[in-house]
This record gives C-alpha cells, structure tokens and sequence, in this order.
C-alpha cells in the first residue's frame, strides 16, 4: 500500500529470485474503492481516459472498481503463460459466479455452476464420445478358442528351449479345466494359481477361465505373509502350483487347500488324461468374474479387485489393433508379475491374435529383453517406466536396430527424460504411456508419447480407449471448467464389479454415474 510499497517489502524479505516469476506471489488481485478527486479547470470539459497495459507485472492481475451501479475493472495477463481465449473463459468464469452471488448471497459457495451449456456439452459428452462395438457377451477364453481354430500349428507359447502350438496349449488347459469342473469348481469360484514363469502358468490361466472360475494370481517372489493375507481373504478351495509355488507357500496353509499339480516335466498329473475338447459351461456369461487381482494401492493392506469378462472383452477389443495389429507373429515377451494387472495385457494379447507368448526366465527379463525375439523384433514390449530405464542403462549398442517395436509404459508416471532418450535414440520404436488403475481393467487412457506432444516437460496420460469415460469433479461431484483442479472420476465398461469382501470400500469407489448416457452406468473414484 502507500506506505508500505511492494519494492520495498521485496527488499527486506530478500525472497529466493527466480527469472520465471515475480518474487513472493504470482497473483494480485486489487480492490480500488479509494474516492477519485474531481479535477476541474476553467473552460473546459475533463473525462478519466482507459490507458492500455502492454505488460503485465504478475502471472494473472484482476483491478476491480465500482463506477455507480457498476462493477468495472480489467484482467491483466502473462501472455508467456496465457492465451487469450482462455483468459476470456477465466473471466467469463468469474462473472458467473459474481452474479451468482449477487442472485443468491447464501447459497454455498461450491453450488455455484461456473459452465454454461457449450463447455458442459464439450466436457461430459463430447470428449467421451468413446462408444464403440465390442462382443460384450463372450469370454476371454472363448476369443482364444477362436483364435485356435485358426491357426492351430502356429506357435502360442515358448519357453526357453520348449514350445507349444495353439493346438496344443488349447488342449492341455482343457484336460485340466475338465478336471476342475469334475473338483466342483462353478462360475465365479476363485481358484488360486501359485507358479513361476513358465508355459504352465498360460495352461493353469486357461484352465480356470474355461472352467468357469476367477484365477487369483499369486507370485512365487511375493513374501509369504502377503500371499498368506491373500489366501485368506480369496478364500479359494484349490490351489494350482508348481515347485516354486508350493515352496512360497507354509505347510499350513497348503493343507487347508485342493493342491492341483501344474509342472509337467516329472511323472503327468492325473489331470493329463482327461478329454482335450473345449468345456461347455452353459451358466457362464461374460458378467461372471475372470480374475481377482490384488492391490494395496495406498492402504498397504492387499484388496482383492473383481474383474468380469466383459470388461476384459472390451479392453482387448480395443487393444488389439492398437499393440497387435501386425500379422508377422513376433508376439509379446511375459515380463511383469502376472499378480499384476499390466500383465494380463501381454499375457492374452498375442494369444488372441494368432501370435507368439515369450517368457522370459525370473531374474533374466531385461538381459533377455535386449536381445529380441530370437533375432526378431517383438512387436509389444510392456514393463513399466523403471524397468524401462534400467533397460536402457543396459544397452550395449544404442546403434544397432532396435530388438522392439513399441513399448507400453504402465503402472508408474512416466518421465519426460524417458521419452527424450528413446525418441532421440530409436525414433521408430512407440512409447505409449497407458494409465489406468486396476479397479478398471488393466488401462483406460492412453497416450503415443513424443517430444512434440509432451508438453512443458510433461508426459500426459492420453484420451480414454473405448466405451471409457472420463470425468474430473470437484468436491460436490461436478465437473470442473477447463484448466481447474478435479478429481478423477472413470466410468465406462472397464469399471470393475468393486472389492472381494469389501462392501463399505466398494461402496465408497464404486459410484453410479450421474453423467452415463444410459441408465446404470458406474464410475471409479480415483
């Protein structure tokens, strides 16, 4: 104020300097209600005059005055950090909620509606004009069976030395899934599966899905105690493992479990005799549960996840011609944790499009990785961020062809550094940054990273994939204008059924949809 200037409070303060701002804060706002004297001169006739600003001293500057029964003022910008049009929208923001006010002085603050009908419209339908056709009424299982009818000789599945045609795997996960049935298992029964990387684990997968149950995957690596808290809440009655499997686990808890063997290279399971057609389970739909994947997220306490059929249809639906699309066969190699939902991304995408699953031995991914596909390049590498970093400090030759063709980047934020080095070093191999928790299903935005289009140094997370929405609200569940702070809201058919044994949190997350086009619509509170 006029005693105390602005300059002056800098230089006693002495704040850190930094070139991109003003010191001590980036917005002012004034009130100018001071009385203006009234200059008179003989003769003639005196009018105040608007001088135009051509620089502004802060990032945003609002003047506010009342001129008789008008309220006037003007909005200064940084045009380094603002366009126009949306400062314009900032200050038609403003003067919705000022009249707002002025209409109702004691409504809540948070009930005043700053969009009008074209933002509205532009926010909630227009940037979610996701609909697409998918065949929402079969099952994941049942796209595989498909695939195998064409092409049955083609290789599925390798590891290491070992491999298997579609033919064969399709015939192996049937003798056992006829076993399950026999074992009782039903519909949305969850089976457990405990075994390290290998063919047996994609054989195990199938089985229950064919069976009709929801696998819960547990990693042979995973301390003891989670997998302990997993078992108890999953509350399965059987078990399939291997070795490692059985050797992760405590005597105790094996002994309250149906323990079907997997590893085939000893003497064969009883199970290895039983018919190899496909199981026909008359009561299974597309809304009965293919997996029970857990996560802590931010509690650190495991939550098992339920994921149905159909939102899985729908992902693939729209994964496929996005990570497979090329009919070369050079497939995907099984990298990630497959108690991890991004890894049911390259676990079933090749396998529904007639290429080749590669698993790559525990503790050998990445040298492994670096190699490609026998000489081939894969066609879908997906890890997350910190293992792609790590890949690239293992690189030998960053001027030899590159081993991948793209690489799907999930479960972490990916850095700007990341994007720089691949994009400069392999210009032809795809960075694509996929978002999405696992409460709905595996991705649901997605972005093809470049250095063009990753603005300010920042990796965005994309638009969302199909039959996906998405929505950002403010504490009262309303949308937000553009270029505000929300909450992230996820609607759409990849929303999962909610939380095993978890009603008060399912309840809590799991929302209707006020925005869905049609009636019972859910969404995901982020």
């Amino acid at each position: 104020h006029q005693d105390v200037p602005f300059e002056q409070v800098v230089e006693r303060l002495n704040p850190p300097r930094r070139l991109e701002h003003t010191p001590l804060f980036q917005v002012m706002f004034a009130w100018q209600n001071n009385e203006r004297g009234e200059l008179a001169l003989p003769g003639l006739q005196i009018e105040p005059v608007q001088m135009a600003a051509d620089r502004s001293k802060f990032d945003l500057e609002l003047g506010l005055s009342e001129a008789g029964e008008t309220i006037e003022g003007a909005l200064g910008y940084a045009t380094a950090l603002f366009d126009a049009s949306t400062i314009e929208r900032y200050a038609g923001y403003l003067v919705k909620v000022l009249r707002a006010m002025a209409a109702d002085a004691v409504q809540p603050m948070g009930c005043i509606d700053m969009l009008d009908t074209a933002e509205r419209t532009l926010l909630l339908q227009t940037w979610n004009a996701t609909a697409a056709p998918y065949p929402e009424n079969v099952c994941i299982h049942q796209l595989f069976e498909a695939q195998v009818r064409k092409t049955p000789e083609a290789t599925a599945v390798i590891y290491e030395e070992q491999s298997l045609s579609y033919a064969d795997l399709n015939a192996r996960a049937n003798r056992l899934a006829h076993h399950l049935i026999d074992r009782g298992v039903n519909p949305d029964d969850r089976v457990a599966i405990c075994v390290e990387r290998s063919m047996a684990m994609m054989v195990g997968l199938l089985a229950i899905l064919k069976a009709g149950g929801a696998y819960v995957p547990l990693d042979p690596a995973y301390p003891s105690e989670r997998l302990g808290q997993i078992l108890t809440d999953a509350a399965p009655s059987i078990l399939l493992s291997d070795a490692a499997g059985r050797g992760a686990l405590s005597v105790q808890t094996l002994e309250n479990l149906i323990v079907i063997e997997l590893d085939m290279t000893a003497l064969p399971p009883v199970w290895s005799t039983l018919s190899a057609t496909d199981p026909q389970v008359p009561e299974l739909t597309s809304r009965h549960l293919a997996y029970v994947i857990y996560t802590s997220g931010s509690t650190g306490t495991p939550k098992g996840v339920m994921v149905e059929h159909q939102t899985l249809i729908n992902y693939f639906t729209w994964a496929q011609p996005e990570y497979y699309a090329d009919d070369h066969g050079n497939g995907s190699p099984a990298t990630l944790s497959f108690a991890f939902d991004g890894a049911v991304t390259v676990l079933f995408g090749p396998l529904l499009a007639g290429q080749s699953l590669t698993f790559l031995p525990f503790g050998q991914e990445l040298t492994t990785l670096k190699h490609g596909n026998r000489g081939r390049p894969y066609a879908s590498v997906k890890l997350t961020p910190t293992h792609l970093r790590m890949l690239r400090s293992m690189l030998i030759d960053p001027t030899a062809p590159a081993p991948w063709e793209q690489f799907i980047l999930g479960g972490e934020p990916l850095a700007f550094d990341d994007v720089l080095f691949w994009n400069r070093t392999y210009p032809d191999v795809r960075l694509i940054n996929e978002y999405g928790p696992t409460e709905t299903t595996i991705g649901c935005t997605y972005h093809s990273a470049t250095l063009s289009n990753c603005l300010a140094g920042q990796v965005p997370i994309g638009r969302p994939i199909a039959n996906t929405r998405l929505y950002l609200l403010d504490g009262y569940g309303q949308p937000v204008p553009l270029g505000a702070v929300g909450e992230l809201y996820i609607g759409g058919d990849g929303v999962a059924r909610g939380y095993l044994n978890r009603p008060d949190l399912t309840s809590e997350r799991f929302l209707d949809d006020p925005f869905a086009p049609k009636a019972g619509g859910r969404m995901y509170r982020t």
